[in-house]
């Protein structure tokens, strides 16, 4: 069985929950990314995506320059830890419909991301095409 320190990303930069989203979008377009981690010195805060800072700073009207990530991140934030079995962290990735988890180490320090796009390139693809078919269910209510 393949562990997800097999298979993620590592060395991600993250955020302090003061920099601006205006910041978090350059840092994104910078590492062609679309999720980066907030952490206050070694606590994760929480996660910001593409999507958060487009609906709810963007469509909200929100100063780029001026608006803290804080503001706009996802919380709480759902993590697995490095040794974790890639199959069962697949199954809470589907629980929860999400398509990234913050990977941490033994001492509750990031050390990386998952991502289907990492299961679908360095896993078995079955594996991404059953994550991705349970993501993708629509959730309550349906629209």
């Amino acid at each position: 069985m393949l562990q997800v320190s097999e298979v993620m990303t590592r060395g991600v930069r993250s955020l302090a929950p003061s920099d601006t989203i205006q910041l978090t979008a350059q840092a994104m377009e910078e590492l062609t990314v679309g999720t980066l981690p907030v952490c206050e010195g070694d606590e994760m805060l929480g996660i910001v995506t593409d999507r958060d800072i487009t609906v709810r700073a963007v469509a909200q009207g929100l100063a780029g320059d001026s608006t803290p990530v804080s503001d706009v991140m996802s919380q709480p934030v759902e993590t697995c830890h490095e040794d974790d079995e890639l199959d069962e962290v697949t199954q809470q990735m589907e629980q929860h419909q999400i398509m990234r988890m913050v990977v941490l180490d033994d001492d509750g320090q990031l050390v990386g991301i998952l991502t289907l796009g990492d299961i679908a390139a360095k896993a078995n693809t079955d594996d991404a095409d059953n994550t991705l078919a349970e993501i993708s269910t629509p959730s309550e209510p349906d629209r």
